[in-house]
């Protein structure tokens, strides 16, 4: 229980943090902010489609309508981990003030690509495990985010499990 409450404290800071300086941004005019998000696979895919409207939705809960007071700009490599520099490059010619990414190799492009930039990253991996942050709780430079996966948690994935003999061995009634 201790772990699921650090883990929702950690995710609800992370998303004060990354939308604070928007709100407040926003509360000062009606300049546009740019937000860059770099796929993996085809930014043009049904994946990419569906994460991006998830992602301006809770944008506009927040305040924030594309075209109004933000842009967000889309680049995918199409699953090509050889044109993730280029395509990492173009979304940066765009300057956006911040960089919303979700694998390892995206989040190491970015890295590899601007140390100014802010990136936010939702990775389905362990960040401290591939390399991408020294420490969840710290994770230093301009690179934050959040793991739905981390080895951790195993334990508790196996207390949720039924005991193997509730599975095979129950009587027959």
């Amino acid at each position: 229980m201790r772990i699921c409450l650090r883990r929702r404290e950690f995710i609800t800071a992370l998303g004060g943090a990354v939308a604070w300086p928007l709100v407040a941004r926003a509360q000062q005019g009606e300049r546009v902010r740019r937000i860059g998000v770099l796929f993996w696979g085809d930014e043009n895919g049904s994946v990419a489609k569906t994460y991006v409207s998830a992602f301006t939705q809770a944008l506009a809960g927040l305040g924030w309508t594309v075209g109004r007071n933000v842009r967000v700009d889309v680049r995918g490599a199409g699953g090509d981990n050889n044109l993730l520099p280029a395509r990492t490059r173009e979304l940066l010619g765009l300057q956006p003030e911040v960089i919303v990414t979700g694998t390892i190799p995206t989040i190491a492009a970015a890295q590899r690509e601007t140390q100014t930039i802010p990136i936010v990253f939702a990775i389905g991996a362990d960040p401290v495990a591939s390399g991408i942050v020294p420490r969840l709780d710290r994770p230093s430079g301009n690179i934050t985010g959040f793991a739905n996966l981390e080895a951790s948690l195993g334990g508790k994935w196996l207390e949720a499990l039924p005991y193997p003999h509730q599975l095979c061995c129950a009587p027959m009634r």
